[in-house]
């Protein structure tokens, strides 16, 4: 029965010994997987970073740009109200002239006219 006690203790610290050594293994496999896991944060830390940089200097270039157009359509906008008024002064024009023709053309129909005067000549054809 001694016996059977110390191979019975034998292949409990076999196994022990196994799994410690299965648990080791996995360990240090947990541990490489970590340290490329915080190395990958990392980079993405350092992008991100950089991401943000480069859009602080692109929304404020569109802030520069954004007051740049606001300004020089500040100094458009007094000839476009020209151009405006410029259109309004044709329109009035070529309104004015549209009453005059129709007025002058009702006073003509208004008026009688002596009928034209028929020519009494007559057609001549010559035969060869």
């Amino acid at each position: 029965m001694k016996m059977f006690i110390k191979l019975s203790v034998a292949s409990v610290s076999g196994a022990v010994v196994y799994l410690i050594y299965n648990v080791n293994q996995t360990l240090r496999k947990g541990m490489g997987t970590l340290e490329e896991t915080n190395k990958t944060l990392e980079e993405v830390r350092n992008a991100v970073h950089g991401l943000t940089d480069e859009s602080k200097q692109l929304i404020h270039s569109a802030n520069q740009l954004t007051t740049d157009v606001k300004g020089k359509m500040g100094n458009v906008n007094p000839l476009l109200e020209s151009a405006q008024d410029v259109g309004e002064m044709i329109h009035n024009v070529t309104h004015s002239m549209k009453e005059a023709s129709l007025d002058a053309t009702k006073d003509r129909l208004s008026t009688p006219t002596a009928p034209p005067q028929a020519e009494s000549e007559g057609v001549q054809i010559k035969l060869k």
